[in-house]
């Protein structure tokens, strides 16, 4: 092991004079990989690439904090001389000596070279807190015999022999070491410019079923299985519009926890008194209950989903839909996932056990079933029931998908998406917890199956191009 290792040194050393120009005529593989890892990499994150070689990805992904590592002196001498912005150090990860965290950390075609992955996956491990995330890339081996074409033709630079090893391999050494996959994938189906060809297979085709069995570049996006020590406490988030029956119903019916929680009611522009109701219901329970309330200031429930988390004080964030067809009662499992580190993005789902007569018609079960099916495709992580109210995330990653706004727009009135959307661009980890759906007491649904069933059609082909083609 130690002797292959030195050849590998005695390998990098070699050719770190010439690396760049083999990037350069590869450019369209390595343009690809920058743009994967930009739309993955949050803004301000602090980054860690393992095997940085002559620190050229973090150039291109333009960062503000980034460190690079490799084994190889004579790639960090260039680095350095490269990159003096960045902060580089000659680091074997099997045997590393960093003491720092990091928001993200880059192993981009470097598991190959490994004397030992899962060692290095345990390293790895020391140098991550609870959101952090770890992106790896690597070549698909379907590829092996046209990448060796590529050398023998200097195409592409040779290495020396790697590991033989397929995403379920990589998988099952994350999990060994206390990781948790949250999506995989492959993209880069065309590897050299060709016009309207090149971006019909790279952006379109290599997406979808079947073609994508055949892209270049598999990677895979994991987390440390670590709780969130900073979730304090619960707030509540129940945005309430004609619910004037079912106010102090919610109050009645909310379980205890283990940590001090609020309730924040959130009055949507009722015509049932639903307002002078909340006010009731606060004078008089008050002093039993940690109790807020507001008008919303614009309309939808995503507006008043908004306006309940900007007054929360506590750091666990919870909706509960007034109506009260998600019972309060089911809220400590959500918690209960958070608070362990089971999931980031907790939602509920009401197509598992069996529905109380009139709780949800014919067309909106084969509707949630249809958009179930595309959203997994979309976000690369099983979500089986896209418009339960009932959804549980951190305040800190709330305020991430807040930040993130403007990459998606402004354009959900329900806010379910706007959560969605916002927790797949982050790689949050989506948990999703049965819960039983009741027929609602009081009042009527304030959704259009139809209207609002065109406009989550337009949500699905919008978040194509925003999310699976890029």
């Amino acid at each position: 092991m130690g002797n292959n290792k030195q050849k590998i040194i005695e390998y990098f050393n070699k050719v770190a004079t010439i690396r760049d120009k083999f990037i350069r005529r590869n450019r369209d593989y390595y343009r690809d990989l920058v743009s994967f890892f930009n739309y993955n990499i949050p803004a301000g994150s602090k980054v860690l690439e393992i095997g940085c070689g002559t620190g050229y990805l973090l150039e291109a992904l333009q960062l503000k904090n980034a460190w690079g590592i490799d084994i190889s002196e004579e790639m960090i001498v260039h680095a350095k001389k490269k990159h003096p912005q960045f902060t580089f150090r000659v680091e074997d990860i099997e045997n590393c000596t960093l003491d720092e965290k990091f928001d993200v950390i880059i192993l981009s075609d470097t598991v190959g070279y490994f004397a030992d992955i899962q060692k290095a996956f345990a390293n790895i491990r020391q140098l991550c807190h609870c959101n952090t995330r770890i992106i790896i890339t690597y070549q698909s081996f379907f590829w092996g015999p046209f990448l060796r074409i590529a050398e023998v033709l200097k195409l592409k630079m040779t290495h020396p022999r790697l590991n033989w090893l397929n995403k379920n391999d990589i998988h099952n050494l994350l999990k060994l070491e206390g990781y948790s996959l949250i999506k995989d994938g492959r993209r880069f189906l065309f590897p050299k410019f060709f016009p309207l060809l090149s971006c019909l297979c790279n952006k379109y085709l290599v997406h979808l079923p079947f073609f994508n069995l055949f892209g270049l570049t598999g990677y895979s996006i994991a987390r440390p299985n670590l709780p969130d020590e900073t979730l304090n406490g619960i707030s509540i988030v129940i945005p309430a519009r004609n619910e004037k029956g079912n106010i102090e119903k919610a109050l009645l019916q909310m379980p205890q926890f283990d940590v001090p929680f609020e309730i924040i009611f959130i009055e949507g522009n009722s015509t049932d008194n639903t307002y002078e109701e909340i006010e009731r219901v606060y004078e008089a329970y008050k002093d039993k209950f940690e109790l807020q309330y507001a008008k919303q200031d614009g309309k939808g429930k995503g507006d008043a989903v908004r306006k309940g988390f900007g007054m929360a004080r506590y750091e666990v964030l919870m909706i509960l839909d007034a109506d009260l067809t998600v019972g309060p009662e089911e809220l400590p499992k959500f918690y209960n996932a958070i608070a362990s580190g089971c999931g980031e993005y907790i939602n509920g789902s009401r197509l598992v056990y069996p529905m109380e007569k009139e709780a949800m018609r014919f067309l909106n079960i084969m509707g949630n079933k249809f958009f179930s099916k595309m959203f997994s495709w979309l976000l690369g992580q099983r979500l089986k029931d896209t418009l339960c109210g009932t959804k549980v995330l951190s305040k800190r990653n709330w305020q991430q998908v807040s930040q993130n706004r403007s990459y998606f727009g402004n354009f959900d009135p329900f806010g379910d998406f706007d959560i969605i959307f916002g927790s797949a661009k982050l790689n949050l980890q989506i948990v999703e917890i049965p819960i039983r759906y009741k027929a609602r007491d009081y009042g009527d649904t304030n959704i259009s199956r139809f209207r609002h069933g065109w406009l989550l059609l337009k949500m699905v082909f919008f978040a194509m191009n925003k999310i699976k083609f890029v």
